[in-house]
């Protein structure tokens, strides 16, 4: 599936989310530009800058919706749709996963879409964030990696 056309199953599935929202403030959306990932393989030429598009709304303190298109380290096109549920604060930093979907993964699911949890932990200022995410090796199908995902609002 490329990322055009899993523009109207993603906001299909965000937009519900964003109703449930007390009350909708644009300014409250975290943009971001990809992530980098550290791969555990670092011997098998995977693409560690993994550009894209993301956003992340928060619903909540805990609750957080997310979507977005990035290019993964197969050098393929992925999207993604979840929801980060972070219940534990320990200095600042939020900490919990996030559930959701992912696809463009050739040797898994050839490239549908799949579930995935990743643990994660979130550290937020009033503009600046950053998520880093532990994702799992999976043999023969996905490589683990730790994640880091910066991200910006324009807040005031």
């Amino acid at each position: 599936m490329n990322s055009l056309r899993a523009l109207p199953l993603l906001s299909a599935l965000l937009l519900p989310g964003l109703a449930l929202a007390q009350s909708f403030d644009p300014k409250e959306i975290w943009i971001n530009p990809g992530f980098y990932s550290a791969h555990f393989d670092s011997n098998k030429g995977l693409e560690n800058s993994n550009y894209g598009l993301g956003f992340e709304y928060p619903l909540s303190d805990v609750y957080r919706l997310t979507a977005g298109t990035f290019h993964n380290s197969d050098r393929r096109q992925s999207n993604y749709l979840g929801l980060y549920v972070l219940p534990f604060e320990v200095y600042g930093v939020r900490l919990g996963a996030v559930v959701g979907g992912f696809d463009g993964y050739p040797n898994y699911r050839n490239g549908n879409w799949f579930p995935a949890l990743i643990p994660t932990a979130a550290i937020e200022g009033k503009n600046w964030g950053l998520n880093i995410a532990y994702v799992p090796t999976i043999k023969n199908r996905l490589y683990g990696a730790l994640t880091f995902q910066l991200k910006y609002r324009f807040k005031d």
